[in-house]
Formats: structure tokens, sequence, C-alpha cells
């Protein structure tokens, strides 16, 4: 195989990886915005921070939907179907080891 045909299969591997990679990190942190506000609300005692703190929590909230439908829509991501997560996670898994083993 030439250096060009790797590249451009790289590159074709890569591309979706990044959107998944990006996604998947903004839904993550959109999970632990969730847990970290959910904690201090009921840690405060003072209605005025609890108020500001359930605002942004619902904030947080909404942001995890919004991104999960955005994963789900574009296949990156099956919460619904076990089994097809699983089949998405080693095909990714598979991808990221050929492109290991290209080199």
């Amino acid at each position: 195989m030439s250096t060009t045909m790797t590249k451009e299969m790289l590159v074709k591997a890569i591309k979706p990886m990044d959107d998944l990679a990006i996604a998947t990190d903004m839904l993550l942190s959109a999970k632990s915005a969730v847990r970290t506000y959910a904690i201090a609300l009921t840690e405060t005692a003072t209605p005025r921070v609890r108020k500001v703190l359930k605002a942004q929590l619902d904030t947080a909230i909404d942001t995890h939907q919004k991104i999960a439908d955005y994963m789900i829509k574009n296949e990156m991501y099956h919460p619904y179907n076990i089994d097809e997560q699983v089949e998405h996670d080693l095909e990714k898994s598979d991808t990221a080891l050929k492109l290991a083993n290209s080199n």
C-alpha cells in the first residue's frame, strides 16, 4: 500500500471519529455538570443561591439532552439498544486498531 493511500485512509477514518470524540466529550461534560449542580444544590442553604443553581442545573440538563439527541440522530450513540451500542463501540475500536497497526 502506498503512503498516499494510507494518508487518505487515515483522513477518511479520523474525520467521523473527530465528530464522535467531540460529541462524546461534550456529553460527558454535560453529565458532569448535572451531577455537580445537583450536589451543590443540595448543599446550599441560601434560597437565592439555590435559585441560581437550580437554573444552572436546568440548563445543564437541557444541554445534555440536546447533545444526546444529536448523537442519537447521527448514530453516534445508541442508548436504547445495548446490542447496537456494543457493535458501534467495537467498530470504532477496530478502526482505531487498524489505524495504529498501519504505521
